[in-house]
């Protein structure tokens, strides 16, 4: 057989296999990799391939013309679009195509592609591009069209037309905290500066300027009280509306006492009062929140079925195809789903050779073969050639998202330590007031004035501001320190939810076993050149997985070949004459007369008999492999917690999987969504707090209904269902250490409890004997939250390396 250089694409960097177009001196693998070149080549913006070798995606999909007719109904350019003058339009789009600095200097370049662009800019770790167009030059259809066009389509679905609100509405949100803790800054500031008189021990000759500090810090305090420490107060307030109490009651104790001593103070001119501790408290206090808010911009923990459904559909009206919204829908529609399309409602075949791939609702890895009148269910993707549906339940009213009516997406979940922090809060409001009120008689005695100074000082020293700083900073660190390594956590809560586990449930496709690690290869005689083109024609015509495999292990060959008598036979092979040429690929039973082969003890091994003009050849052996480390982390867990496997899959691996996760563990297989969220139910009215490890929507109810679901997920920023962590897939090896590390980050938090209990000591000390000058208010309080702060962010970083 003749070896013959392989030749690459110069836009995409594939093999061009037999396909090879030219254009120069450069080959390209088909004609869409050529547009994209000639048309970065006519605008002179060849410098995007001197960036990086090879930066462009392949075009050989083409997309139909009609994809994106949709964009042109006006109910949902309105929604999409961000913002519109009637001139400048603006709009941001999420693309997942986006992998490299190359990509980064091409869409920046977009204004010289097209004059209807203004400027563009793309935000890399988000993958999103922010657009300003002109409208009357360039349709919103037609930008898309031009991304798609250069490889970059825009991941439009359902989620979007809300997102944008929901966007704003954020940003707004976030704009106004940064407003308020900026303002709360700048005073702070000012009054620290303001306080250094005070700090230096002034004379009495230079009176005045006491006086005339402490009327300034007074109206800079009146910012920070009104403005920056409103939400505490509410919450306060709120609270004990509700006759409860929370860390924020005796918090706003502290900051009241503060705030109403030191204005008596100034306006009696009996002191200087204490601006610059309550200014720093309350500034501390913000920096906390902001910390916390600012952990996860960039991920999203709450998609449901709108974030992979897409916005319209192809439909039958009135013997036209027409590209209509799904919000538009109605029973009895007509609609029309090519390969790999969603189908968005359950519904009905009327037409075609429908072969459902269900992996996306139930993990089941198989197409599933529909006649003509058989029940289709939303959520399965067809496999195959176009089909023709008819629509028997509207979209809000399927299978999928009835599932996600449940109230396991409505029910409050466990807080965790902002309980346990509550619970604290009571007792030390109530030792508080007690205490206060204690000194407030003792120095009765000496004077009306001295027992309410010395009861303000309690209230004041005691200030549980460290408390309050302690959980944010220590375990939102642990947060960060997580997802540099790959693990992203919802919250702080979730941390503390990780030692309390006591079983674990694994998904098992697309979580412990993964599709890009699969391997194919052939066991016979070698296959010649062209035997490995009618092989490849054959199982271009099926839509099996594991013909879908061995096309690839021809590395997608693109040949033109006439196939006829093509026969798919379930469960067994398919047939088909390839040039005349008989080619049987199946079981080693439907192949030729050889016997089946003994069951492998590889783990997931699938073979693929191959018979070409009658004569047995060999056999292709796919071995669907787990993830790298699954194996070691679940013998590392075996060990300490109960483990199951919840599978959509069918018996057939039973065996192999009961060997990795041992005597005593329970597999499940064939199961539904509700049948995993069912199974979670079951193990928690047992009393176990319960993890659920799993990938797809499939999952998405038990992850949520679970104490604690973990997404393991290829691209975190892409995919992210309703859960409490994302796992990066690469880092699934690694998630054992977190359990320790969870524990560990919990004894921190204790750590940084006993710290402010101590500095709460040695401050109602200073304060009982009525000896707490404005000096020591200023030094303990902020000493005590640095010092809290510090520790648990140092402490929480060396854990995890340890």
């Amino acid at each position: 057989m003749e070896i013959k250089e392989q030749q690459v694409c110069y836009h995409c960097g594939e093999n061009c296999d037999e396909d090879i177009l030219h254009y120069e001196d450069k080959s390209f693998c088909c004609n869409g990799c050529q547009m994209v070149y000639q048309l970065l080549n006519e605008h002179e913006l060849t410098n995007y391939y001197c960036i990086n070798e090879q930066p462009g995606t392949q075009q050989k999909k083409r997309t139909p013309k009609e994809k994106f007719a949709y964009l042109e109904d006006e109910s949902i350019r309105r929604r999409l679009i961000e913002f519109s003058d009637g001139n400048i339009t603006k709009i941001s789009f999420y693309l997942p195509q986006v992998h490299c600095s190359s990509c980064v200097w091409l869409l920046e370049k977009l204004p010289q592609l097209h004059e209807g662009i203004a400027n563009s800019k793309i935000n890399f770790m988000k993958r999103e591009l922010y657009v300003n167009f002109h409208e009357d030059v360039l349709s919103l259809r037609q930008l898309v069209e031009l991304l798609t066009n250069l490889g970059y389509e825009p991941l439009i679905n359902l989620e979007d037309l809300d997102k944008k609100q929901k966007k704003k509405k954020a940003s707004t949100q976030t704009n106004a905290f940064l407003v308020k803790l900026g303002v709360t800054g700048f005073c702070f500031g000012n009054i620290m500066l303001l306080s250094f008189p005070e700090y230096l021990g002034i004379n009495q000759a230079d009176q005045h300027f006491v006086e005339i500090f402490g009327y300034l810090n007074l109206i800079l305090s009146l910012p920070v009280f009104f403005y920056g420490a409103s939400d505490y107060l509410k919450s306060a307030w709120s609270a004990l509306s509700h006759k409860t109490v929370n860390i924020d009651v005796p918090i706003s104790l502290g900051i009241l006492a503060l705030f109403l001593r030191s204005t008596y103070e100034i306006l009696s001119d009996t002191g200087a009062g204490y601006l610059d501790s309550l200014a720093a408290l309350i500034f501390l206090l913000l920096v906390g929140k902001w910390f916390q808010q600012k952990t996860f911009d960039n991920i999203s923990f709450e998609r449901d079925y709108k974030s992979y459904f897409p916005i319209a559909v192809t439909t039958m009206r009135n013997g036209k195809e027409e590209t209509i919204p799904i919000s538009k829908l109605k029973e009895n529609d007509t609609l029309l789903i090519r390969n790999g399309e969603l189908i968005p409602a359950d519904a009905i075949l009327l037409k075609g050779d429908a072969h459902i791939d269900y992996s996306f609702v139930t993990g089941e890895s198989q197409p599933v073969p529909k006649a003509s009148g058989d029940l289709i269910y939303a959520g399965g993707k067809q496999r195959g050639g176009m089909i023709e549906l008819q629509m028997v339940k509207e979209v809000s009213q399927s299978y999928l998202t009835r599932l996600w009516n449940d109230s396991a997406f409505t029910e409050n979940r466990y807080d965790g330590l902002d309980n346990w922090t509550n619970k604290i809060s009571k007792a030390f409001t109530l030792a508080v007031l007690l205490i206060a009120t204690g000194a407030a008689i003792s120095w009765w005695s000496s004077g009306v004035e001295v027992a309410i100074n010395s009861f303000t000082a309690v209230l004041i020293i005691a200030c549980p501001c460290a408390l309050a700083l302690n959980v944010p900073f220590t375990l939102g660190n642990a947060l960060r320190v997580l997802a540099r390594n790959g693990i992203y956590l919802k919250d702080t809560n979730a941390i503390e939810r990780f030692s309390r586990i006591t079983h674990i449930i694994f998904d098992k496709t697309g979580t412990i076993t993964s599709a890009e690690n699969e391997s194919v290869s052939f066991e016979g005689t070698p296959l010649m050149g062209e035997e490995e083109k009618l092989v490849s024609a054959l199982v271009h015509y099926s839509t099996h997985p594991v013909s879908k495999q061995i096309d690839s292990y021809f590395k997608n060959t693109q040949v033109d070949l006439t196939v006829q008598d093509f026969q798919e036979v379930e469960g067994t092979g398919i047939s088909g004459l390839v040039d005349g040429v008989s080619i049987k690929l199946g079981k080693a039973s439907f192949v030729s007369q050889k016997r089946e082969d003994k069951p492998q003890k590889e783990v997931l091994v699938t073979t693929a008999h191959l018979s070409i003009g009658g004569l047995y050849r060999g056999k292709f052996v796919m071995k669907q492999q787990l993830r790298n480390g699954v194996q070691e982390l679940i013998t590392q867990l075996s060990g300490k917690y109960k483990l199951s496997l919840l599978s959509g899959d069918n018996e057939g691996e039973r065996a192999k999987l009961s060997e990795i996760f041992g005597e005593g563990n329970e597999l499940r297989f064939n199961q539904s969504p509700q049948d995993k969220m069912n199974y979670v139910k079951e193990l928690q009215l047992k009393g176990e707090q319960v993890m659920m490890i799993g990938d797809g929507l499939n999952d998405a109810g038990a992850l949520r209904q679970a104490n604690i679901g973990v997404a393991v997920a290829e691209n975190v920023h892409q995919f992210s269902p309703a859960c409490d962590a994302i796992l990066s897939a690469k880092q699934l090896s690694q998630f054992g250490k977190l359990f320790g590390y969870g524990r560990a980050c919990l004894k921190v938090v204790y750590v940084g409890f006993v710290l402010s209990l101590l500095y709460n000591i040695v401050g109602l000390a200073f304060a009982i004997t009525g000896n707490l000058s404005p000096i020591v208010a200023a030094i303990l309080m902020p000493l005590s939250s640095v010092t809290v702060v510090g520790v648990g962010t140092l402490l929480s970083t060396l854990k995890w390396k340890k």
